[in-house]
């Protein structure tokens, strides 16, 4: 008997309509963007929408989770992980941060930051949800940038989970002025300082309390 190959599967309609969640929050913003819109771009009805989602906020939630399965698989299979300094491997990290700056800029902004900004003080499950991806992501490079301090035998000022934050405060203000200005170079340079620096704090053997004399 003779197997034919099975087709991939096709998104069904509440996978097509956090796609276009991404897609056009990042592009217009979250409150810009309507249930209309968001209907529009993925062919579906309205009444798909409120199938699969209560409100529009229900899929910012659940979108804003979906971002963080999608960019986690993303930087999991990232080729930084290799090198067996951890150091390199923080530095990687941010050289592939680096490497994803290309296109249009809501190509390679950030769902969640973008979300966040719209609505922190007017929708709390959002910005939770936000908060988690963004906080849950810096988490993933703590335990290398504590390996990498080891190594060295220095304390890094404030601890490994400031710093791992400090990346993404750099991260997300540098799409806030590549927004502003319609400038990727903005990005790539921020991310350059930011790589200066942690090279000078993992360089110092004395950054306690954050004395880098």
């Amino acid at each position: 008997m003779t197997q034919t190959p099975l087709s991939p599967r096709k998104p069904d309609a509440r996978e097509k309509l956090l796609a276009s969640a991404l897609r056009l929050i990042r592009t217009k913003g979250y409150t810009a963007t309507t249930v209309d819109d968001l209907c529009k771009d993925a062919g579906v009805t309205k009444g798909a929408f409120f199938h699969h989602f209560r409100s529009k906020d229900d899929l910012a939630v659940a979108s804003a989770r979906h971002w963080s399965q999608i960019t986690s698989a993303l930087f999991a299979a990232a080729p930084y992980h290799l090198p067996q300094d951890p150091l390199d491997r923080v530095l990687g990290y941010l050289d592939f941060r680096k490497d994803l700056v290309r296109g249009e800029v809501a190509e390679y902004t950030c769902h969640v930051g973008t979300m966040v900004q719209d609505v922190h003080l007017s929708a709390p499950e959002i910005r939770d949800a936000c908060h988690d991806s963004i906080f849950g992501h810096a988490q993933t490079l703590e335990a290398d940038m504590e390996a990498a301090a080891n190594d060295r035998g220095i304390t890094l000022p404030g601890g490994a989970a400031s710093l791992a934050l400090h990346t993404q405060a750099v991260l997300q203000g540098a799409f806030v002025l590549a927004k502003a200005s319609g400038d990727a170079e903005i990005v790539r340079d921020s991310i350059d300082h930011l790589i200066r620096y942690i090279r000078q704090i993992y360089q110092s053997p004395h950054v306690e309390g954050g004395d880098m004399s």
